[in-house]
């Protein structure tokens, strides 16, 4: 039987499962940083440095104290690895062997971002071999193409090694990756026999459920080739042994967890106010947030600019239970100012008041996070006057 869950509930599970309701719920420190990771399955990188890099902005909304060098130790602690999730991510090195069944398929011959040059593959790797670590600064050769995503040919073959598994991340220097061989990384005792479909599939439900309260099946495979089938069969079996209950959800079915049903008995705090990271967790999947939040949300840093709608790097910002506007921003460290171009709040937005001083509030602890003493909005979108912020 489906049981129905109405959306402010879908969204109070949410939001307690994605621990965006406290900044407290992990503890202090580098420790709670590990299990804030561990406990989401992946936290995205990202290139883009408009504000924070991604990672960092993710884990510092929910993480009391949260240091960027925490990364770095996890990391070279062995907790912590680099490699694909829907993009690129770091990973809990517990769940490790979960990451080998795409390493498996580039290996194998899969074309992952382009096809495979063995011959200079075979060179990077005997150059990091003999000489140990090594990044791409260390090759001389040029890209030979100026698009988007050319690369050089011995930077595209330590991407492929890279995402094979052949080689991984150990640290990085100035954001750049250091790579070296796998055995020479991977600590002592972690699991590296392959999961079987089923194992995998389960692995899926489990740390999707427990990240985000509810998934639909095309939401815990995300990005993940050819897996409908094995995830519906799955999901049967699980359901049989009521590891997992199906809701209804504004007309459209989800699975869950039953003990996680438990938290709808506990609140969301009425002050709680957080501006997100385009790429974090909770709101990654633009057609899950759109149906579920009611927000059309789309980064548009890759559009042209002639054909943007709210600006280059938009951060959205969650009060209490609602996608309530977004923030174009920029953050400039070398004058200390967080630019804000655009403040946009959604039409609905009542409370404008409460609204913009909690959000008052949290720019300034955000300014802090940045490197910044000074706020500057140079544009609103909202009801009421424009805010005199400095």
């Amino acid at each position: 039987m489906t049981e129905t869950l109405s959306v402010l509930d879908a969204r109070k599970l949410i939001l307690h499962c994605q621990r965006l309701n406290s900044r407290n719920s992990f503890g202090r420190g580098m420790n709670a940083t590990l299990a804030a990771i561990e406990h989401l399955g992946y936290v995205q990188l990202d290139t883009l440095s408009v504000v924070q890099r991604a990672h960092l902005h993710t884990l510092w909304n929910r993480v009391v104290g949260f240091r960027p060098e925490h990364i770095d130790k996890l990391q070279k602690q062995g907790k912590v690895f680099e490699h694909w999730s829907h993009a690129l991510a770091i990973l809990p090195m517990r769940d490790y062997r979960f990451s080998l069944p795409m390493m498996n398929r580039i290996a194998s011959g899969e074309v992952h971002w382009f096809p495979k040059n063995k011959k200079q593959t075979e060179k990077v790797l005997q150059r990091i071999r003999s000489e140990g670590l090594l990044s791409s600064s260390n090759f001389d050769d040029k890209k030979t193409s100026n698009a988007m995503w050319a690369r050089s040919p011995s930077k595209a073959a330590l991407e492929q090694l890279f995402i094979e598994g052949e080689l991984m991340v150990p640290y990085r220097n100035k954001f750049q990756k250091v790579y070296d061989l796998r055995e020479r990384v991977l600590p002592a005792g972690v699991d590296t026999s392959a999961p079987s479909e089923e194992e995998w599939c389960r692995h899926l439900f489990r740390s999707f459920l427990r990240a985000h309260g509810l998934g639909q099946l095309k939401e815990m495979s995300y990005l993940k080739k050819g897996m409908g089938a094995a995830m519906s069969k799955t999901a049967q079996q699980m359901e049989e042994d009521d590891l997992i209950v199906k809701l209804s959800v504004g007309g459209r079915d989800y699975y869950c967890e039953p003990k996680l049903l438990e938290l709808l008995h506990t609140t969301l705090p009425r002050s709680s106010l957080r501006i997100l990271s385009p790429f974090d967790n909770a709101i990654i999947q633009r057609k899950r947030i759109s149906a579920l939040f009611d927000f059309d949300f789309q980064i548009e840093c890759y559009v042209k600019k002639e054909n943007r709608v709210y600006g280059y790097f938009c951060l959205p910002i969650l009060h209490r239970n609602k996608l309530v506007g977004r923030i174009d921003a920029k953050a400039d460290k070398k004058t200390g100012v967080l630019h804000l171009f655009h403040l946009q709040l959604e039409g609905a937005v009542r409370d404008t008041n409460v609204l913009l001083t909690a959000l008052q509030g949290e720019l300034k602890r955000f300014a802090t996070f940045n490197g910044c003493d000074e706020l500057q909005l140079h544009r609103y979108s909202g009801n009421g006057r424009k805010p005199t912020w400095s």
